[in-house]
């Protein structure tokens, strides 16, 4: 899409624009909610060592053992550079095996090692505590509304990614 170039406000409108009340500002509630979202996940896992991103590539594998790694990626909303990184490291530790596939010997499929297989087991609890706590101040029905609320969100801005996911 061709960028459309747009004269910077002046004067007035220059200030009013750069006093942002960020109480207003949904991206900057998201980011926030991001933040604890990490943190909370972190908290709950901690004796385990594994990040939130780690624990979404493991379990898409988990969901679709011989994945390959583009389609890892889309799964979870990870760009493909930045994915190849995670998957080095889940293999460094001894939770991924990377196997070349039959028809195409470019592509990488993945599967758990037995030992990527429990920490991924193990992973769960902590994780749905995590997911507990971040919505504990809504009610149940509140919940349903902010998840679906959320979905929508994200299915109907997918494209708008720089790693847009599988939507469903």
């Amino acid at each position: 899409m061709p960028r459309v170039k747009t004269l910077a406000p002046s004067g007035k409108a220059a200030k009013a624009q750069s006093s942002v009340d960020l109480d207003n500002v949904p991206g900057h509630y998201i980011r926030r909610l991001q933040q604890i979202a990490v943190a909370i996940f972190l908290d709950e896992s901690r004796e385990l060592e594994v990040t939130p991103v780690q624990y979404a590539a493991l379990q898409a594998i988990e969901n679709s053992p011989g994945i390959d790694q583009r389609t890892l990626a889309r799964v979870i909303g990870f760009d493909t550079s930045t994915i190849a990184g995670v998957i080095d490291r889940l293999d460094a530790r001894g939770w991924v095996k990377r196997g070349a596939s039959d028809t195409d010997r470019r592509v990488r499929l993945l599967t758990l090692t037995d030992t990527g297989r429990a920490l991924t087991h193990a992973v769960v609890p902590g994780m749905l505590r995590a997911q507990e706590r971040i919505l504990a101040p809504l009610t149940v029905a509140q919940r349903t509304k902010f998840l679906a609320m959320l979905r929508k969100l994200v299915e109907a801005n997918n494209d708008l990614s720089r790693a847009p996911g599988e939507t469903r």
